[in-house]
Formats: structure tokens, sequence, C-alpha cells
């Protein structure tokens, strides 16, 4: 009995540094995707986007450039009123009188959209299913962007996985070009079978992403911090489905089975609240000094501490990754903003 209790001491022994090894592996595969997953968004952007280039009229002062008269709008929209198909060719389809939308993804190309109009703060929702069965190798999008090398941008990014395995929706804001805040999250539900609601709220005091009606991340204006905030430059909505199998999927190493091609996500009831952006008089329709109103309180809603309680507890359990708990990226501390997120 004691030469059986030594024997299995020793192989416990024994595959103890393997044990070790493959944890660390599997934490250096785990870093470098969030590595890769930061590059490869500009070149989402590039591959996505037509040029458009920002002008802002410089005899105006940034207080003016937020502040006009006109009302916000408010839509219930059609696709065909109020989106275009950017890119993809006819991987990309608007039907059924402009209310259900289609991307598609195959070899030679994936597709994309994005708003007719510009944005400076908005709240936009839009019920996504994506695409079903094996989805490694894919990325389906849905995020707010200005143009240009410092750009601002709000992402959602459903990374794509092996059958049976959850997709990884991947969450970051960008502030004049700088994004490197990250989040991410495992779902509750499988976003394949059915239609789920995912929403942006962009004001001049936060940023909220929402799933189903849920914030899941709250990004507040902290520029008394000297922290930089998504506050002037105006944004349309887009959103694509593309091929990133180099490092969307387990760190690249699960391909895109281009047999099941081709990949669809579908989309409908797209609806906003936006103030619109007018290149013609460089302002929005927005008079954000207005006392708020039934019809635009939006545009100074912050999460009450019951709402960002019960975000905090949905992030205990389903965040999987949080650049500001992230040591081994930012080894000299976290970012300044990091401390009043948290």
């Amino acid at each position: 009995m004691a030469l059986f209790s030594s024997r299995n001491s020793s192989r416990s022994r024994s595959s103890l540094p393997y044990l070790v090894f493959l944890l660390i592996a599997a934490f250096f595969v785990f870093k470098v995707d969030i590595l890769i997953s930061q590059s490869f968004s500009s070149a989402r952007r590039n591959l996505e986007k037509t040029p458009n280039r920002i002008v802002v009229n410089p005899k105006k002062s940034s207080e003016e450039r937020v502040v006009d008269s006109l009302p916000v709008v408010l839509v219930n929209g059609t696709f065909d009123q109020h989106i275009m198909i950017s890119w993809g060719e006819d991987r990309g389809k608007i039907l059924e009188n402009g209310e259900f939308l289609t991307l598609s993804l195959d070899k030679l190309s994936g597709s994309g959209f994005q708003s007719k109009k510009e944005y400076l703060f908005a709240k936009v929702d839009m019920q996504i299913k994506l695409v079903p069965g094996n989805s490694a190798g894919t990325v389906t999008t849905f995020y707010l962007s200005s143009q240009g090398n410092k750009h601002d941008e709000i992402d959602f990014e459903f990374l794509g996985n092996s059958t049976g395995n959850p997709y990884t929706l991947h969450t970051n804001v960008f502030s004049l070009g700088q994004g490197n805040r990250e989040q991410q999250f495992f779902l509750w539900f499988d976003p394949t079978a059915d239609y789920h609601t995912y929403s942006i709220l962009w004001n001049s005091k936060c940023i909220i992403f929402y799933v189903d009606g849920i914030p899941i991340r709250e990004y507040k204006n902290l520029e008394r911090l000297g922290v930089s905030y998504l506050k002037f430059q105006p944004m349309r909505l887009y959103s694509s489905l593309w091929n990133a199998d180099d490092w969307a999927t387990q760190g690249g190493r699960v391909k895109t089975n281009w047999k099941l091609a081709p990949f669809v996500a579908s989309y409908k009831n797209f609806t906003y609240e936006a103030c619109i952006y007018s290149r013609l008089t460089s302002s929005s329709s927005c008079d954000i000094d207005s006392p708020p109103s039934t019809n635009n309180a939006w545009l100074t809603y912050e999460l009450d501490r019951r709402s960002r309680v019960r975000m905090k507890a949905l992030q205990k359990k389903h965040m999987i990754y949080d650049y500001c708990n992230d040591k081994w990226r930012f080894p000299k501390g976290p970012a300044p903003e990091c401390k009043l997120l948290q």
C-alpha cells in the first residue's frame, strides 16, 4: 500500500511541470489574442469603410459645434431609408421592403453597411442574429466610428467559434485614435438561435453598451482626469461580416471552414435617437444646453446606482477579460480611468 502511494506521488510530481507549462501557454495565447485583435482593428476599418474626410468649421468653438436649435431626431426606421450597403457588392442585401437586412461572407469577400447620416451623440439599437453553427474565423461587427487617423470609435465585435463553443463578445472604445480599452464577455444565451438587441448609448456624459436592454459596460467622461472623451467627432453607424481567422478564434488556431460558406448574419428592427450632424453648418441638430425632456432624456442619461450594481453583477459572472486588470499588457499600471470605472 505504501508502495502504491509512493508511485502515485511520484506520478503527480512528474506531471506537475507539464500542467504548469499548459497553464502558461494558455495564458500567453490569450494575451496574444488581445494584442492581435487590437492591431487588426485598424485593418478592419480600412477594409470596411470608404474614405470620408471630416471637416470642422474652425470659426466655431468646440461648444458651438455641438449646439444648434433643431430638434433631436427619433426614428423607428427601415433599412432602405437610413442604411446603405457600403461594400461586398451583392453579399449585403436589404429585403422585405427595407425591414430586414443580411450580410454574408464567402472566400472572396465579406460585406458591410453604414448609416446614411452622421451623428454627434446617439442611442442606436439593432436586433442581430449571428452566424450559426461553425462560425470559427468570422467576425461580425456593430459599431460607431468617425474617420481619420485620430478617430473615435465604439465597438461591438462578435468573434465566431467552432460548433458548440461560445461566441466572444469583444467591446472597445477608441478616443482620438487610442484604443486598448477592451472588455470581453461570454453571452448568457445562444446569439445564433434568435435575434437579440445590441445597443450603444453615447452622450456627453458616458457611453453605455447594452445587450437586450441590460447594461454590460459603462465608459464615463473623465476629462477632468486628463482622459480624452468622444465628444467632438461625428460618427456613422457601421456593421460588417468579415474573415479574421488569423486571430479571431482561439488565437488563430481554428481557421474558417470555407466549405460551410456563405456565412450569414441577419439584422432587423433598427432604431435610433440621434443628434444629426450637418457638414454644411458644421453643427449638430441638438441643443444640449436645453433642459432634458421625454424626447431627449438619453442626452443626459447616466446609470443610476441600481443599474450599476446590476451591471457589476453581470460583469462578475460573464466578463472574461478587462483591460483594467491586465498587468501583463500594462505593467506600469492601469489606465487613469480604471479606478473610477471599477
